[in-house]
């Protein structure tokens, strides 16, 4: 044997132990990949009936929601009707009530004898002090 075949057998052995070396890493891939695989048919396993879950609560959500708007528009319809009404009552009482109230104001005022008789007519008003008044009534002058 020469000297390049026993580097050549020494090579040889070099890569065999080189490629048992690498192999051992393949092999934990591969088991990975397996694991991976089994994750992935396990999660789509659940995932499946969990999306037809969904499917259901959503289609009640909608259900419920068409409820609910039929109702926000009976409460809108009665709302309406309620301010309609009440302008009316207000138009038809309120106004004549109005009327009323100033009315027997003004016949109490008229009963009372202190409303609506103007200033000029009333005797004139005892001066102060300021104006220059001295005490005697003014009858009296």
């Amino acid at each position: 044997m020469s000297g390049a075949d026993i580097a050549g057998l020494i090579a040889a052995g070099v890569f065999a132990i080189l490629v048992a070396l690498l192999a051992l890493p393949i092999i934990k891939l591969g088991k990975v990949f397996d694991e991976l695989t089994a994750t992935i048919r396990s999660l789509n396993n659940e995932t499946t009936p969990l999306i037809g879950e969904v499917t259901k609560t959503v289609a009640s959500t909608n259900a419920q929601i068409e409820k609910v708007d039929s109702i926000t528009s009976n409460v809108s319809d009665a709302s309406a009707n309620v301010s309609a009404l009440s302008s009316l009552v207000t138009s038809t009482v309120g106004q004549p009530l109005i009327k009323v109230a100033a009315f027997s104001h003004g016949i109490r005022k008229a009963v009372k004898g202190d409303g609506g008789v103007p200033a000029s007519s009333h005797q004139a008003a005892p001066q102060t002090e300021s104006q220059g008044y001295t005490g005697t009534s003014p009858e009296s002058h």
